[in-house]
């Protein structure tokens, strides 16, 4: 397992776990932690909505649909999910971003939205 003790969220403290149910992460330990192989940069914990996930389907990301093959469930709106941090940016831009759990999203997160653009995704 992943060291996360020397991680920060966007608040600069102690990045928290983002979700168990369903488990979450690129490690799918929890945690919107990053690394070298994750090319998606999963850091943005958020409470998905129906409206991002159809905007995310719509932009061939289906995370709506069951896929055994790869232990995913699927999502339906509540669920908390790190979602890579270019996707949530795009909903953003799209006026669909989901809110965001910023305890559990990682600093990286900061190098694609601002801190106001995480705290309030609907002000535009």
């Amino acid at each position: 397992m992943k060291d996360r003790s020397a991680e920060k969220n966007v608040l600069g403290t102690a990045l928290q776990i983002a979700g168990t149910e369903p488990l979450t992460g690129y490690y799918r330990d929890g945690y919107c932690s990053t690394g070298e192989s994750d090319i998606g940069v999963h850091v943005i914990a958020a409470m998905v909505t129906d409206d991002f996930l159809a905007f995310s389907k719509s932009q061939g990301n289906d995370l709506i649909t069951s896929f055994p093959q790869y232990n995913f469930s699927g999502l339906q709106a509540g669920d908390c999910w790190c979602l890579c941090a270019g996707r949530w940016k795009e909903a953003y831009d799209a006026g669909v971003a989901p809110p965001v759990k910023l305890e559990a999203t990682h600093e990286k997160a900061l190098e694609f939205a601002t801190i106001d653009q995480l705290k309030n995704p609907t002000q535009q």
